[in-house]
């Protein structure tokens, strides 16, 4: 059932960002094809907290928070894009990830409108990463 809801929430997020026009073209990559994208080269962004990170995370991945805890909750990381940039080059490929694949969608977002040009969206985040038996 959980996997069902992070699909469902993923595509609404998706569609929100198709409607807005934001002028963010998002490529979402299923899980096989996103393996296949870091056994060519790419780079897996991992923009789940340090905690859920320290948990388990896909191999050789670079954790930069999207969101992160604060006093007052959780907030969107305020220095992410600027921690991307630097660990990465725009012209860098990043497969970026999170729990379920909801909050990968807006980091994508905002690093394709920071004009980083090869950010795919993995489709499911790390829970599909490791329900497909996929090493961590």
């Amino acid at each position: 059932m959980g996997v069902v809801k992070a699909v469902l929430c993923t595509g609404f997020v998706l569609l929100m960002a198709i409607c807005s026009g934001g002028g963010a073209n998002i490529v979402t990559v299923d899980v096989h094809a996103a393996r296949r994208l870091l056994d060519q080269g790419n780079t897996y962004l991992d923009v789940r907290t340090e905690e859920e990170f320290e948990n388990g995370h896909v191999r050789n991945a670079i954790n930069i928070p999207y969101r992160i805890n604060t006093s007052e909750g959780m907030v969107n990381n305020p220095k992410f894009l600027d921690q991307v940039r630097s660990h990465f080059d725009k012209e860098d490929h990043l497969v970026v990830g999170c729990k379920s694949g909801v909050r990968s969608v807006y980091a994508t977002i905002d690093l394709l409108n920071a004009e980083f040009k090869h950010a795919y969206n993995m489709e499911g985040g790390y829970l599909a990463w490791v329900e497909n038996g996929y090493a961590v």
